[in-house]
């Protein structure tokens, strides 16, 4: 898992996936703010239809994608940052310092990792590796199954 996390967080630009008020699928370029462990931390305005998108579905996916390899992790939100972890947010990434006046111009929300994919097409067969919090398993997968 932490080849997957180290090539996620090395790109700090995902995309990420809701599902929209209407019911249908909405994703959007996000940028994660931090992590710790198994935990991504990000920020959003609390006007933007984003916000009350994962209020009313705390389950998103998220997308990393350079080259042939990509990962894909899921899992459900926590609204419950610690105010100290959001100062951290805002001191520490520039582009919202410059586009809000303070911290508290922002919401936060966390996302601990409940399933990952890592898959790098490079050799042949690809390797396609899959974690699952419920089991802590690691796995590799068969590329060819069905």
């Amino acid at each position: 898992m932490k080849q997957a996390l180290d090539f996620l967080l090395s790109y700090k630009d995902i995309a990420l996936a809701t599902v929209g008020l209407n019911g249908r699928p909405m994703i959007r370029a996000f940028q994660i703010m931090k992590a710790d462990g198994h935990t991504l931390y990000f920020a959003t305005n609390p006007n933007k239809a984003i916000w009350k998108e994962l209020q009313a579905n705390p389950a998103i996916e998220l997308l990393a994608l350079k080259g042939n390899i990509s990962v894909r992790v899921g899992g459900d939100l926590s609204f419950s940052v610690p105010d100290a972890l959001q100062q951290e947010i805002y001191n520490t990434n520039p582009v919202l310092q410059r586009l809000y006046p303070d911290y508290r111009a922002m919401t936060y929300f966390s996302m601990e990792i409940d399933h990952l994919d890592y898959y790098d097409l490079t050799p042949t067969p690809p390797i396609l590796r899959h974690y699952d919090k419920a089991t802590g398993q690691y796995q590799d997968l068969d590329p060819y199954r069905k």
